[in-house]
């Protein structure tokens, strides 16, 4: 099977599993001389599937993932946890519900590329087999596999990890 097929299949079994949004980022501005905040809205959704998000009719990289949260005063002792409270508070600004999942920095990966021989996103053709590098370290592994492993643990996910 090409990757276009693999992938088809994953959102038959996965109709009635839970999806996640997309979300971009809009960057603060004036409107009418008065601030606004960025803020994180919604642009779509898909299927969590690790480095894959697989929606109705695309398939994306997996970019920043964050957690709607209200805004609150906090100390952080490192610039990167105000980075992300600020990208959590963004997209509760911007309308995800409290303790949603926003996806940002997601790329397109094209399909039609990844059957003509070429890298798209994490996904290769390996001996002719379409694969995925799920990992920088690891070596690339059969999409098909991959997929069968990934819709398994959205649909049936191990106790205690929701």
């Amino acid at each position: 099977m090409d990757a276009a097929q693999l992938l088809a299949d994953a959102r038959r079994r996965l109709a009635d599993a839970p999806r996640e949004r997309l979300g971009e980022l809009v960057p603060s501005r004036r409107v009418l001389g008065i601030p606004r905040a960025a803020r994180i809205v919604p642009v779509g959704h898909a299927w969590h599937l690790g480095a894959l998000l697989l929606g109705d009719d695309a398939v994306f990289s997996t970019g920043e993932i964050v957690r709607a949260r209200t805004e609150a005063r906090r100390g952080y002792p490192a610039q990167s946890q105000r980075d992300r409270a600020e990208l959590a508070a963004a997209a509760r600004r911007g309308g995800f519900a409290e303790g949603e999942v926003a996806h940002l920095g997601w790329a397109p990966i094209d399909v039609v590329a990844v059957a003509c021989g070429e890298a798209s996103g994490p996904l290769v053709l390996v001996a002719g087999a379409p694969s995925i590098r799920w990992s920088a370290a690891g070596d690339p592994m059969p999409l098909a596999r991959y997929l069968d492993e990934r819709v398994e643990l959205l649909r049936h996910p191990p106790g205690g990890s929701t």
